[in-house]
């Protein structure tokens, strides 16, 4: 019988949904979904780094461990073969670094394609995932549209035992797979690997659905799924829908459908009122139509739009299959679509083709990235090589002892060095931030509490998010702490009473939320915490006083307990006074902002 992978805390990692749901109620639904009967829980990838690199506020090995101290379902990560979470290719030690530390964070299962179905580019990876003892699923990209590609793919799949690989799984990107075709695939690669299939797509218009099924009747042994409204949101296959298609059918995958309705119930609270949906309809037609993925056209629309040209969309989408066939038709696969689609807009906005050239195409057509499926347009390669100032030279990856060395002040973790050597410059605020916070440690020893009692109150915290508890309150040596869940937020919230420089001695409770007055609209702390006004150090605040922000917008961020929690802001108003600096600890109940109501929100591009 099939079993079902979740994707759903991946998906809400990565964009478009990254930052919707704080990491406290994404541990809530991990929780939910570790007692559905999932395979594995893929919860990390390339896009999951991507976004929290550019978000600068919660390491993406943080988010990893604390999963994993709350479930028991094994956790998988998606890797772009040599490029791993990255856009640029790098050496065996770096791999074996990576995947150890991946290791240790708690992942047991690996999933790992290369964008160019080169499987000798999974080797080295490959070899440092079964030497740490964890499960290798290797991936193949379907979606070239060379002619031929069925066979190509299953003459990659006899390949894949001499790597280790544990299964093969066909990774359908752009909603290239067709039903009948998804069937016929499974038997094939499953003959020709002798090992067990699996099957990752996405699409809309039920095509990603039907691939599971008759992938499912053709002997895959898994299917990718997510919870109903992200599935709804980015194409993917609802899992409530396919367990139960599945079941009808004869082949129950044994999941708790019932719990998936708790786990949607979850997201909805996050981004069931929120405008998220990441394609227009317009997008999702050209992305099925070209056989995209719709992320990838999403993209090209934004930046169109941004340079006053978005009535050339489909241009770029001509170009750019023009562009695919003559470097050899690489499947339009992460980071490789992007570096496709960035020479498109070039030609089609510059009105000159190949007179400039990015310089991840020139080592894409080098062979520096693998060997695409088809032939390399002589032409092209020339075009390229004239253009090209001598002989390009390939940048040696980065040499970890040297850069820690380098960075000492930055990275004071082997993750941390992982992060930097991997996005560069990009990776400082993140690094920078955690830093910051580091300097500041703790919030509770900020606000006057001792080392030991904020350890008592940090396992307090736990005990409110592992159990579900309403509320604790203890009281000792003249401090409360009270630890609830609100009706509203369902987030443990935090009250620490300190003791009052008082002569008397007594504890002084937080007082209650004050009403609002003069119109004015408070905006308090929920929870003992830092107090930080910008995503990352050096970055411009989220608001400042006199701004009009809308309902939903990021006021700022608290940290407690190393959990990023975004304020947002209830109503449209006007931002009349903030009473936090930057970096300060602040108490349950305390005033942060002073809202003005104004009738009218601002419209989005405002915002």
């Amino acid at each position: 019988m099939p079993a079902l992978v979740d994707t759903t805390i991946r998906l809400l990692g990565q964009e478009p949904l990254a930052g919707r749901m704080p990491t406290a109620e994404l541990l809530r639904l991990a929780e939910i979904l570790d007692g559905a009967g999932f395979a594995y829980l893929e919860v990390s990838g390339g896009g999951v780094f991507d976004a929290a690199v550019r978000r600068g506020v919660e390491s993406p090995w943080e988010r990893i461990r604390a999963l994993d101290e709350r479930t028991k379902t094994p956790l998988a990560m998606a890797l772009r073969g040599r490029f791993l979470v990255g856009s640029h290719p790098v050496g065996g030690d770096f791999v074996r670094r990576f995947v150890a530390s991946a290791a240790e964070s708690g992942i047991e299962v690996f999933r790992l394609h290369d964008p160019l179905n080169d499987v000798e580019n999974l080797r080295e990876a490959g070899e440092a995932i079964t030497a740490a003892g964890r499960e290798f699923d290797a991936g193949l990209v379907y979606g070239s549209g060379y002619t031929g590609e069925t066979e190509a793919l299953v003459e990659q799949a006899r390949k894949l035992p001499g790597l280790g690989a544990s299964r093969v799984l066909l990774h359908d990107p752009s909603s290239s797979l067709q039903p009948h075709r998804a069937r016929e695939l499974a038997a094939a690669l499953g003959e020709a690997s002798g090992l067990p299939v699996g099957l990752y797509c996405q699409g809309a218009a039920g095509n990603a659905m039907a691939a599971g099924l008759e992938a499912a009747r053709g002997g895959a042994d898994l299917i990718a799924s997510a919870v109903y409204p992200v599935a709804l949101t980015v194409h993917r296959v609802s899992g409530e829908a396919m367990a139960t298609a599945l079941a009808g059918l004869g082949l129950d995958t044994g999941i708790d459908v019932e719990a998936l309705w708790r786990a949607s119930e979850v997201v909805d609270e996050h981004i069931g009122d929120e405008p998220v949906t990441p394609v227009a309809p317009r997008i999702a037609v050209r992305a099925a139509e070209h056989r995209l993925p719709p992320g990838l056209v999403a993209a090209l629309d934004a930046h169109l739009r941004a340079l006053a040209s978005g009535d050339r969309l489909d241009e770029v989408i001509e170009e750019l299959a023009r562009i695919r066939e003559e470097i050899g038709w690489p499947p339009p696969a992460a980071p490789i679509g992007q570096i496709l689609a960035s020479q498109a807009l070039m030609h089609v906005l510059s009105a000159a083709r190949y007179q400039t050239v990015v310089d991840e195409l020139r080592d894409l057509i080098d062979g520096r990235y693998g060997s695409p499926p088809g032939p390399i347009d002589p032409a092209v390669r020339r075009a390229v090589s004239l253009v090209s100032d001598g002989e390009s030279v390939e940048e040696p990856p980065p040499d970890l002892e040297e850069l820690r060395t380098e960075a000492e002040v930055l990275a004071s973790s082997e993750e941390e060095l992982l992060l930097l050597a991997l996005f560069g410059e990009e990776a400082e605020p993140l690094l920078k931030t955690i830093r910051g916070r580091a300097r500041g440690d703790e919030s509770l020893l900020g606000a006057g509490v001792d080392q030991a009692r904020a350890e008592r109150i940090r396992e307090i915290v736990r005990i409110v998010q592992e159990t579900g508890v309403g509320e604790v309150t203890i009281e000792e040596s003249g401090m409360r702490v009270s630890v609830r869940r609100t009706p509203e937020a369902l987030e443990p919230q935090l009250a620490a009473s300190v003791p009052a420089e008082t002569g008397g001695g007594e504890a002084a409770e937080a007082g209650p939320s004050q009403p609002e007055t003069d119109g004015v609209v408070r905006v308090e702390a929920p929870m003992v915490g830092v107090f930080y006004r910008a995503p990352q150090p050096g970055a411009p605040p989220f608001v400042e006083e006199g701004e009009t922000v809308a309902p939903g917008q990021t006021l700022c961020i608290l940290e407690a307990m190393k959990l990023m929690n975004e304020i947002k802001a209830d109503i449209a108003g006007v931002v009349r006074s903030i009473h936090v600096g930057n970096a300060e600890a602040v108490e349950f109940g305390q005033l942060l902002f002073e809202l003005e109501p104004v009738a009218v929100a601002p419209p989005l591009d405002a915002v």
